[in-house]
């Protein structure tokens, strides 16, 4: 594993304990199957990515552990762990070394509901859902992460928050720093779509937020009860230097 892999989480402003467990787990993988950066030129994880699945199928026959990862409880959320730490570190080495350090400052949401309040937009995608992260009670009572700080990985790419409601049902959140097209609510659609092939038993919901929506996501967005469309803004505070 690259030495620079722990600045690079948190230039991500990943919470110390998700940098913890990032790190041990695609440690684990690479103690078993051997340096990643070979892994990653070879088929940018594609055979490793394969070996640690474990479908709902997988589980009902109760089949054993595929992969030479040794561990104890559930192979499913094992595995899944591991595969979303193998593809997190996949992002990574996709970014040029001498950009792996840059570090981002996150605005803070204001106390009020997420709405209009002054007009001013989060620059960076990045910055907003570790933001949001803080403060997903805002958007919704009740509501908590459950992909334990990091992106869930799903075949049409990374979710990038992974929630539960009150009401039992997983949220996948989408974020967009400006406005949101049809696109995104196409975007949003396949992550809930891949969620509920792995998780078929489970009810879903989705919440797209973004500065705004153009005309086609509305119109799209209309036909999808169980997709919310969310503005989000921030304010400033500021405080005399003492």
């Amino acid at each position: 594993m690259r030495p620079d892999y722990k600045g690079w989480l948190e230039a991500q402003q990943y919470g110390s304990g998700t940098v913890t467990a990032q790190l041990h787990r695609t440690g684990k993988v690479e103690e078993y199957y051997g340096d990643l950066s070979a892994h990653f030129q070879k088929d940018r994880f594609a055979s490793l990515i394969r070996e640690l699945t474990y479908s709902v199928d997988d589980q009902r026959r109760d089949r054993p552990n595929p992969s030479k990862i040794p561990f104890k409880g559930d192979v499913r959320t094992n595995l899944a762990s591991y595969k979303n730490a193998l593809a997190l570190y996949g992002r990574f080495l996709g970014v040029p070394a001498d950009d792996a350090s840059v570090v981002t400052a996150a605005p803070k949401l204001s106390g009020e509901p997420i709405e209009d309040v002054a007009g001013q937009r989060i620059g960076l995608e990045r910055d907003l859902q570790s933001t949001l992260r803080k403060s997903l009670d805002q958007l919704e009572p009740g509501l908590v992460a459950i992909d334990e700080g990091a992106e869930r990985s799903v075949q049409s790419g990374f979710i990038d928050i992974t929630a539960k409601g009150a009401d039992g049902a997983i949220v996948v959140i989408e974020l967009k720093a400006g406005t949101a097209g049809q696109r995104a609510v196409g975007q949003i659609l396949s992550y809930m779509g891949d969620v509920a092939i792995e998780e078929p038993d489970a009810t879903l919901r989705g919440i797209l937020i973004a500065a705004d929506f153009d005309a086609k996501a509305i119109a799209a967005a209309r036909m999808v009860p169980t997709l919310s469309l969310q503005k989000y803004s921030v304010k400033f505070s500021f405080a005399v230097s003492e």
